[in-house]
């Protein structure tokens, strides 16, 4: 399913358009619904969960046995070592799928990703895009990636090897902040449009456009 509408997608294409007028720089811009599957993470939860239940057991028994009793009727009994180590391991199977099970919930999977694993992956998938879809792909090596993982709420912006040499990190920060300001409030192809606008200002300080320059990538917004 589509992210963003085709009249959407025609506002991000014109702006790239529009900022290439002046540069010889190929600005590219990637959409996607997020950058990794996180099923490390959720495996990792999963297992600290079951690891927490079972050794909550070991160490208080008493009140799962009581539960346990109670279900049965309330009849408690001698509980033998087998019944013990069949309980333990019970426990933990129920808590390792209880806690699987919950974050096919994307909402609340996502909401249990920490913050620097989402910004490593995000990064990890920008730099990829580019090397595969943009890097050394112009003359003069001069192409910028525009990419925006929705669920993850981050964006990235990975530039050719020459404009970084020029650019600093610190101003493609103040085009991401612009960029960010408008998908706060929902507007998400005017905020990579507005991304663009400013990606496209500074290429044209560094690398104006020559007369015989050619579009060599797409404007379109690429949506994965």
């Amino acid at each position: 399913m589509a992210i963003l509408t085709p009249e959407q997608h025609t506002i991000v294409s014109d702006a790239v358009a529009e900022a290439e007028l002046t540069t010889s720089g190929e600005i590219v811009t990637v959409l996607a619904e997020c950058s990794d599957g996180y099923t490390d993470v959720a495996l990792v939860w999963a297992a600290g969960v079951a690891f927490t239940a079972m050794s909550l057991f070991a160490f208080v028994p008493q009140p799962f046995l009581d539960f346990w009793d109670m279900l049965r009727g309330g009849w408690g009994h001698d509980w033998s070592t087998g019944e013990l180590a069949t309980m333990t391991i019970a426990l933990g199977l129920i808590a390792f799928v209880t806690t699987w099970a919950m974050q096919l919930w994307t909402p609340l999977k996502f909401l249990m990703i920490p913050g620097p694993a989402k910004s490593a992956r995000v990064r990890e998938k920008a730099i990829h895009l580019f090397k595969v879809g943009a890097e050394k792909r112009t003359h003069g090596r001069t192409g910028v990636l525009i990419y925006l993982s929705m669920h993850e709420h981050r964006a990235e912006i990975v530039a050719d090897e020459p404009i970084a040499a020029k650019v600093s990190a610190e101003v493609w920060g103040e085009a991401m902040a612009d960029m960010l300001t408008e998908i706060r409030k929902g507007c998400v192809a005017e905020g990579i449009a507005a991304g663009v606008r400013d990606v496209g200002k500074v290429l044209s300080e560094h690398f104006p456009r020559a007369e015989d320059d050619e579009n060599e990538l797409p404007d379109r917004l690429i949506e994965l």
